[in-house]
């Protein structure tokens, strides 16, 4: 090879059509090149390797023994290419036995995992999940990097160029109080807000931000009685105590059936939040990250 002359691994594939067709023409024919382009790019490796590679003889183009040593490599990796390239587009979720990594939340993975494995049981058996619960920098680095799939929730600081975000419901807030509570009204009043004593979760997910915002905005103070971060205890700890919490609807709708606990309306209206579902550009494209999406959005989008 010519040492100052840089190799064009794009013109391997020249080489293995005129070997194969023994003909410029059809070899511009088989690529869908012209005649010319296949010609300049012919010439371009002759320069590069120092050899001719073809010479005309009485059967077409015959190659030089530099270019058979070069077929059969060229035939593996263009081979390997392409098949690689085709497995990814026939992705078959019925016999994939493929892991996806969802980044949730409490909220998510309440509203979010039930439904999407029943759906994944019946139609993509050998598919796994995987749910994690990061702070939204380590979110942001493992779908960049394929660590996860996708984030589902409430994420505001996913809004770099790189993600892409599709919209699948909106969700409202809803007050959680046990059942002998002494507010008896459906809509609790702003006096009795205010008198009540508030458990208030502090999760990773950002949906609570939504309202301590509004309290601020509105400046109302509650007398925050426990802070935990976690979901799961509200309902144990709201049935057994004169507290009231704030919750997002699908959690108290999740939690109306456990014994000893009411829903009831706040006291002020409280805005609603989309929950998204979130991937890298990266992924875009990709055929098993558009599988996942399209199931995702098919189960809850509204």
């Amino acid at each position: 090879m010519n040492e100052d002359t840089e190799f064009d691994l794009n013109l391997l594939p020249v080489v293995l059509a005129i070997a194969e067709e023994q003909s410029v023409s059809r070899a511009a024919q088989r690529l869908g090149w012209s005649q010319p382009k296949v010609s300049i790019a012919l010439n371009k490796l002759r320069k590069s390797l120092n050899d001719p590679l073809f010479v005309r003889g009485s059967h077409g183009m015959t190659p030089t023994p530099r270019a058979l040593a070069l077929i059969a490599p060229t035939r593996d990796i263009l081979t390997r290419v392409r098949d690689n390239l085709l497995a990814r587009e026939s992705f078959d979720p019925a016999t994939s036995g493929r892991r996806f990594t969802f980044a949730l939340s409490d909220i998510s993975e309440m509203t979010i995992l039930p439904k999407l494995l029943a759906h994944l049981r019946r139609h993509a058996p050998g598919v796994t999940v995987r749910s994690v619960t990061l702070p939204p920098a380590q979110i942001a680095a493992g779908l960049e990097e394929g660590d996860i799939d996708l984030a589902i929730g409430y994420f505001p600081d996913l809004k770099a160029r790189n993600f892409f975000q599709q919209r699948l419901f909106a969700h409202t807030f809803i007050c959680l109080v046990n059942s002998s509570h002494r507010i008896r009204n459906k809509h609790m009043s702003m006096d009795e807000f205010l008198s009540a004593g508030h458990a208030v979760v502090s999760a990773e997910g950002r949906s609570q931000e939504i309202v301590e915002q509004l309290l601020v905005k509105n400046k109302i103070e509650r007398r925050v009685v426990l802070s935990t971060p976690h979901f799961m205890s509200i309902p144990f700890i709201i049935a057994a105590t004169d507290l009231v919490v704030t919750v997002p609807y699908a959690v108290g709708e999740s939690f109306a059936g456990t014994a000893g606990i009411r829903l009831v309306q706040p006291p002020l209206e409280i805005p609603k939040f989309d929950l998204k579902q979130h991937w890298h550009r990266r992924y875009h494209k990709d055929a098993e990250s558009m599988w996942i999406r399209s199931v995702v959005a098919k189960l809850f989008a509204d």
